[in-house]
């Protein structure tokens, strides 16, 4: 008998014979197969990131997840090298620096504004979820006082509880689009708002101009539909038209909310690249801290809620805050305004 050969049991009263080592080459086959099929499921997410693309479902859900395809990415190279795969090792060192490459912080940091200070502002953006976390915001109102506060998913409950004499008292100025459920919002001021166009969409969008000491700041809620599968195309044109607000402002503008993006679509790059704004917890090293779904574990989730401000402001510190009752961490920021 060939010594290269050994006979295995194929059938009762038959025998084959089979080279040594085949067993270990199917194995091999299956283990590239499959660190194949996971990189190419991460190279594709990578590759429209790369390109500046949102593509379609499931690309954008997963660019807001970008910095954990280092999970999948890991283990196809483990995988590739215990097949003893180099085309695959080689392609998930590529991958891999890819995404190392794109999680470092996207958007303007620049220096501090040129002027002198003219007045702090303390800006609190909170999604309710459907009105269930306001007593929650209530509460982080009163602790920490903020200058402005917008309110996404605030639906009559959420009116009915803000409308409070105390917290009327410290916020005599809003602005709203009274409706029930998510498409509800609302902006809280101490200073003195006037009214401007909002931005359509299919949950509301209320905007506003605000006498901060003498000086027109533009305030613009953002809460844009999420990239459901059947919606990424409303999403996409809903974070369009924020972004035609961030271009049409002049002077001094705060863009805060539940942005249902992340710096890693090309939709939310857009409002940044549009105009003068700069993501203020990308200025006080925040950028990816996440704050979706609020119940994740540790680090886990991602950064969908943001406050964007012109080069006018400073942004002095920021955090993001747990609110009980709902999914999303609060985002407070101190800003300066620069004359």
């Amino acid at each position: 008998m060939d010594q290269g050969q050994h006979i295995t049991d194929a059938a009762p009263g038959a025998a084959r014979y089979e080279p040594r080592g085949a067993g270990r080459r199917r194995v091999n086959r299956a283990g590239a197969w499959a660190a194949a099929l996971l990189l190419a499921g991460v190279g594709v997410v990578v590759g429209c990131r790369a390109a500046g693309r949102d593509a379609v479902t499931p690309v954008p859900q997963l660019l807001a997840f970008l910095p954990w395809l280092i999970a999948p990415t890991a283990a196809a190279l483990l995988i590739a090298l215990l097949a003893r795969w180099r085309t695959g090792l080689v392609c998930g060192v590529v991958v891999l620096g890819a995404l190392a490459w794109y999680t470092e912080p996207y958007g303007k940091d620049g220096g501090e504004p040129a002027g002198p200070p003219v007045s702090g502002v303390r800006v609190l953006a909170s999604n309710v979820q459907f009105s269930r976390g306001t007593n929650a915001l209530i509460d982080t109102v009163a602790r920490h006082r903020p200058d402005l506060v917008f309110v996404a998913e605030c639906g009559s409950p959420c009116r009915d509880a803000l409308d409070r004499e105390s917290l009327r008292t410290r916020y005599p100025y809003r602005r709203a689009v009274a409706a029930d459920g998510s498409e509800g919002s609302t902006i809280l001021s101490r200073f003195p708002l006037k009214a401007a166009p909002t931005v359509a969409g299919t949950m509301g969008m209320p905007a506003a101009v605000a006498d901060v000491r003498g000086h027109a700041v533009r305030l613009q809620l953002a809460h844009p539909m999420p990239p459901l599968p059947d919606q990424v195309g409303v999403w996409r044109t809903e974070l369009g038209r924020l972004a035609d607000a961030a271009r049409a402002a002049r002077g001094p503008a705060i863009m805060a909310g539940d942005f249902n993006a992340t710096q890693d679509h090309a939709a939310f790059r857009r409002i940044l690249d549009a105009g003068a704004l700069r993501d203020a917890a990308r200025l006080t090293g925040r950028a990816r801290t996440p704050s979706w779904p609020s119940t994740a574990p540790g680090p886990l989730g991602t950064q969908i809620d943001h406050v964007l401000v012109t080069d006018d402001f400073s942004a002095d510190a920021s955090r993001f805050v747990r609110l009980s009752d709902t999914d999303h961490r609060a985002l407070l920021v101190d800003l300066t305004l620069h004359g």
